[in-house]
Formats: structure tokens, C-alpha cells, sequence
């Protein structure tokens, strides 16, 4: 982008810097911006307006100061709007982030996934890898389970008519925001991208579950969602950041259904504690599917996780409901075919 310069004036103003101004203005004059000015900050950034050094400001004053359900709102149409993302033609249930990584256990919530999917429920998942050398990232998990990932929206589309599961990484449908969260290494810290993908819904899914590592974060998504007019929506605390019930702890959901924010809390099922295994081994997923391993945690894993989904989803009513059906999905699952 070029400015002109005349030589009786200073240079004329970048657009953006009224963004960064909004936020950096010290402790009295700053404020966080309102939708619709997140939404046209994040419209510059998506159309590479935005030079280097403002991109790097604005993403750190916002990690700073964390966002408003509001400016997340904005970012993630911006967002959408910039990828493309508002019609793409296909029926999808469940909308399912995840983009955390596992570092303490395996990652149960994939087949918590494909159970559901086994049972009639489309589930799509996106999500990306980190910097992280110790964490399990479910792109690489995928292929233990005989799953290829998608490499497009239309590969996704025909994987969720085929087998009613997909996962697709975020490069491949959103690659300006994937090149912000590679920025990772560069600025030491997660910046606002990392939560706004979460509440992307590519496929406009009515609903979507999200997990968060921090809780504060809890809150914040579940109000972004409503005003996104997102029909309806979970977001709990999950093992490592990913949307994984640890069934070790209870868990606060906290849902919109059409337009009403609610919180529930899922009970522990264990009154111990387990302890995490020395080494993950990702074989050992199929290996709890197939029925080969006994694992008590990863088996309430799973049901746990799936039972939140199904509550989601308005397959059930209740809790103990949920958990029936989703015992029920575990105990009948196809032990030879690979999930």
C-alpha cells in the first residue's frame, strides 16, 4: 500500500491505526471496539491491508486486554465473509473445533466423534496444528484410525456424504488465518485468532461445541455465539483446550439455545483422580475401540463427551438421558470396523 506525501504535510493517516489507537490509548482513554469497528478491523487484516508491525500491535494489545463477546462477534463475520464460508451447500449437525493440541492423554474426543457419527449424527471438524513438539494434534491422530484428513471444502463435503465425519485444517479453507496463528513462535503468545477460529462454523452447522483451556474464555464464547445468532452452541472447560470432558471433574457447559444462554454442570463419574500415562501412545485409540484395551477413563471419556454433544443436539433431554444414549452408541459400536 502506498501514501502519498506532500512535502508542507505529515503523511496521511493509515486507516487501520484508528484500530490500534482504540485499543492502546493507555488506562483512560482505551476501550475495547464495538462489532462493528472489530468487524472492519478484521476485514482489513483479511484483505492484507495491514502492514506487519500494525497487525503485530493490534493482535498483542488484544491479548493484552482479552476480547469482548462483541469483538469476537465482529471478527469471526469479518472472518467468514473474507473465506467464503456463508454458503457451501451442505447439511451438517455438528460443528466441532479443535484446534488445542493433547498433551496429558490421548484424544478421547475423537471418538466420541465418530460414535456419533456411526449413529446417524454429520459431525465436522476443523481445526490446526501448533508449534508444539509435545502436544497430540488431531490431524496427525486421524490416520491411527484409518481417517484421511480432507485437503478442501469439497474433499469435506464428500467425506461427510460418505461417512458423516471430516476433518479439514484451517489452511485449506482460511489460509489468512492460519498464517496468523503460525505468527505463534514469532510473538510468543496466542493472539484473538486462536479464539475466533473456534466459533468459525464453516459449514453453518445449527449447532457447535467448542472447548477452552482458561475459563474466563467460557463465558466470552458462549456470548459471542448468541450474537452471532448461532442456533445453538456449548462451549465447556475440556481436557487440554480441546472439547473433551474429563470425567475425572465436573464440567460446566455453558449453552445458547435460540437466542437463551444457559450453564449446567455435568458431575465427575469418578471420585479418584486418575493418573495420566507415562507415554501416549495414539495406537492405543483404536485399540479402546476395537475393544482390544480396557480403559476405564478413556471409556468415560468418551461416553462423557458424547453425552454433552447429544444434549446439545436435542437427541435427549436430560442428562441421564444423554448418558444412557451415548452408553448405549458405545456398547453397540462396530468394534471391527475402523471408527
Amino acid at each position: 500500500m502506498t501514501f502519498t506525501h506532500h512535502e508542507q504535510t505529515s503523511q496521511p493517516e493509515h486507516p487501520f491505526a484508528e484500530f490500534i489507537r482504540i485499543l492502546g490509548k493507555g488506562k483512560k482513554g482505551s476501550r475495547p471496539l464495538t462489532q462493528d469497528e472489530a468487524y472492519r478491523a478484521m476485514t482489513l487484516i483479511m484483505a492484507d491491508e495491514v502492514l506487519p508491525v500494525q497487525l503485530g500491535a493490534f493482535l498483542m494489545l488484544m491479548r493484552v486486554k482479552e476480547e469482548t463477546p462483541e469483538e469476537l462477534a465482529g471478527f469471526v463475520l469479518a472472518a467468514r465473509q473474507a473465506c467464503s464460508l456463508d454458503d457451501n451447500g451442505v447439511h451438517v449437525d455438528l460443528d466441532w473445533s479443535s484446534y488445542a493440541g493433547k498433551r496429558r492423554h490421548l484424544p478421547w474426543f475423537l471418538l466420541s466423534a465418530l460414535l456419533l457419527a456411526e449413529n446417524g449424527i454429520t459431525v465436522f471438524m476443523h481445526g490446526a496444528k501448533g508449534p508444539s513438539a509435545t502436544r497430540l494434534y488431531t490431524e496427525d491422530m486421524l490416520g491411527h484410525l484409518g481417517i484421511s484428513c480432507a485437503q478442501s471444502i469439497t474433499e469435506a463435503k464428500q467425506q461427510l456424504a460418505q461417512q458423516r465425519f471430516s476433518y479439514l485444517s484451517l489452511e485449506h479453507f482460511c489460509p489468512k488465518l492460519h498464517d496468523i496463528i503460525e505468527l505463534r513462535p514469532l510473538l510468543g503468545l496466542r493472539s484473538p485468532v486462536h479464539t475466533l477460529v473456534k466459533l468459525l462454523n464453516p459449514l453453518n452447522a445449527p449447532c457447535s461445541i467448542q472447548g477452552i483451556f482458561h475459563p474466563g474464555y467460557r463465558p466470552v464464547h458462549q456470548q459471542a455465539a448468541a450474537l452471532l445468532q448461532q442456533p445453538h452452541a456449548a462451549v465447556l472447560k475440556g481436557e487440554g483446550g480441546e472439547t473433551e470432558r474429563n470425567p475425572d471433574m465436573d464440567c460446566l457447559v455453558q449453552s445458547v439455545h435460540e437466542g437463551e444462554l444457559s450453564d449446567e454442570t455435568w458431575p465427575a463419574v469418578f471420585t479418584h483422580r486418575h493418573v495420566k500415562s507415562e507415554q501416549l501412545d495414539p495406537k492405543r485409540l483404536s485399540q479402546v475401540w476395537q475393544g482390544v484395551v480396557e480403559d476405564e477413563f478413556a471409556q468415560a471419556s468418551v461416553i462423557g463427551t458424547a453425552a454433552v454433544a447429544l444434549k446439545l443436539l436435542g437427541k435427549v433431554n436430560t442428562q441421564q438421558q444423554a448418558q444412557a444414549l451415548a452408553t448405549n452408541f458405545w456398547v453397540n459400536r462396530l468394534k471391527n470396523k475402523k471408527p
